[in-house]
């Protein structure tokens, strides 16, 4: 363990073995640090924060912070990182709130690049990328290897399903189905994330058969239930529909993310 002479570390802090804390950082109280964690210098982690092993934060960060949310009164929340996250100069990451479950949770391998902000309450899963200045809102939820485009913004409560992908300056204002492409202002689903498929393997007959089901349900006449339930039965083999359509079901009530709106 390295500690630089100008670094401040509450004597509550845990920190591991092979921990790195560089030149006039601050870790505060309740901060837990995990095996070969390295703050590179002015990194400030507030407090009640939980950083995964190897992760590695560069300078100007603030972990940790306050729930930005006029009803925090100071009450005991937390932020949990996963390991391996690497989080880029000027992140913001803040703490839960009550009225939220007072935690915000971040999965493990994330690249946050500079000036990411993650807000309040929210969950982000395992791979997920945050170029610069992406930003999410209080309680949204990101699946897992999701990727979130330069200056994009999801609003709170949003919903991104797994293997997304969202444009660069896009205003998110509604769900995004798993495996969607989603841009512009405000962001119109496009398509699937074609070449986050084809950079996991997905060979073309699959990917044929996903855009069929693409179509069918978003592009096809008739009533959108019906269509969502005959996509449901035609497509019961293939679990990447299967998650679509179980992420669409799962709050009907919020605005889903449509082609040409």
């Amino acid at each position: 363990m390295t500690i630089h002479p100008t670094a401040l570390v509450h004597p509550s802090a845990v920190l591991a073995d092979g921990v790195s804390i560089g030149p006039w950082c601050q870790v505060g109280p309740g901060v837990t640090l995990a095996e070969d964690v390295h703050l590179a210098s002015h990194v400030v982690i507030q407090q009640d924060t939980a950083v995964g092993a190897r992760g590695v934060i560069h300078p100007f960060s603030v972990i940790g912070g306050d729930p930005q949310h006029g009803g925090y009164k100071g009450e005991p929340v937390r932020l949990e990182i996963g390991a391996d996250a690497v989080i880029r100069e000027h992140c913001s990451f803040n703490r839960g709130t009550p009225q939220g479950g007072s935690l915000t949770r971040i999965g493990s391998n994330g690249l946050f690049m500079t000036g990411a902000h993650v807000g309040h309450d929210a969950v982000v899963g395992d791979y997920v990328t945050m170029a610069n200045n992406a930003t999410l809102g209080g309680h949204t939820t990101i699946g897992d290897k999701v990727f979130l485009g330069g200056l994009c913004a999801i609003h709170q409560f949003g919903r991104v399903g797994q293997g997304a992908i969202i444009g660069g300056l896009a205003a998110v204002t509604r769900d995004v189905i798993p495996y969607g492409s989603a841009w512009g202002n405000h962001a119109r689903l496009h398509g699937l994330n074609l070449v986050g498929l084809k950079r996991k393997g997905y060979g073309k007959d699959q990917i044929r058969r996903l855009l069929a089901a693409f179509r069918e349900l978003f592009e096809a006449d008739g009533v959108f239930a019906e269509r969502l339930d005959r996509v449901a039965t035609t497509y019961a083999d293939l679990p990447e529909i299967m998650e679509i359509v179980a992420f669409i079901r799962a709050d009907a009530r919020r605005p889903l993310c449509l082609p040409g709106e």
